[in-house]
């Protein structure tokens, strides 16, 4: 049987990077293993998911989400088991699945409200990550949350200004003048470190605006991209 799996490849690195990191701002447990699958296969649920709101193939896409979504369900449960309270930030993503649903019911996924939602919604896995062994919020937590947001907000910006908002002149000052705010406004918090973490993505948003890159050179560009930015926030937060 052919795996149904997302199509948004850039959305891997939004799984990955946030969990982990707010993971490293605070201690790995063992139980961030099954938190992290489960958390993957919730996310390989969702994307069915949101295609029964289109109210096409219902059948098809109702069956692949309980595929995924029984494994992760059960999965979920460890880490429930052992910190009660982190079901809150659970309850705290609906209202940004509902916006996603919203945005799938209209066939406007490409919204850019709809990507900031998602964004927004992988960060708060990674403060649930950071939640996981003592049940706080940390100072780091906190630093490695708004990072996160703020980085993929960014990558958003920068793909649809190569992509579909490539001949948008306004749209490509819209993400030059962010990619310069966010390192500046990191300086002002004291967090220079942080701050560097953003310059490859201001070099790369000004370097390559306007150069014929086809979409795969486009993403591994951003992979690249995003290692280093990981790797940059993790001495951040160390």
């Amino acid at each position: 049987m052919k795996l149904f799996m997302p199509k948004q490849h850039g959305a891997w690195a939004m799984l990955i990077i946030p969990f982990w990191l707010g993971a490293a701002a605070t201690e790995i447990v063992w139980q961030h293993i099954p938190f992290f699958i489960g958390w993957l296969f919730l996310y390989l649920a969702t994307y069915p998911m949101l295609l029964l709101f289109k109210k096409k193939k219902a059948a098809f896409y109702r069956k692949w989400t309980f595929i995924y979504l029984i494994p992760s369900l059960l999965l979920l449960m460890i880490p429930l088991f052992t910190t009660p309270s982190i079901v809150y930030f659970g309850l705290a993503m609906i209202p940004f699945f509902i916006v996603n649903a919203y945005f799938s019911s209209r066939n406007q996924d490409r919204a850019l409200l709809n990507d900031f939602s998602a964004v927004i919604t992988f960060g708060i896995a990674g403060l649930a990550s950071s939640y996981l062994p003592e049940a706080v919020i940390t100072e780091g937590a906190v630093l490695a949350f708004a990072a996160s947001v703020l980085f993929f907000i960014g990558s958003t910006f920068y793909v649809k200004s190569m992509v579909r908002e490539k001949k948008n002149g306004n749209f490509k000052y819209i993400s030059w003048t962010y990619h310069v705010v966010v390192p500046v406004l990191w300086l002002a918090a004291g967090e220079w470190i942080a701050a560097f973490a953003f310059v490859p993505s201001l070099a790369r948003a000004v370097y390559f605006h306007g150069k014929q890159l086809g979409i795969m050179k486009l993403g591994i560009y951003e992979i690249i991209n995003a290692v280093g930015f990981f790797i940059i926030m993790i001495i951040a937060i160390i």
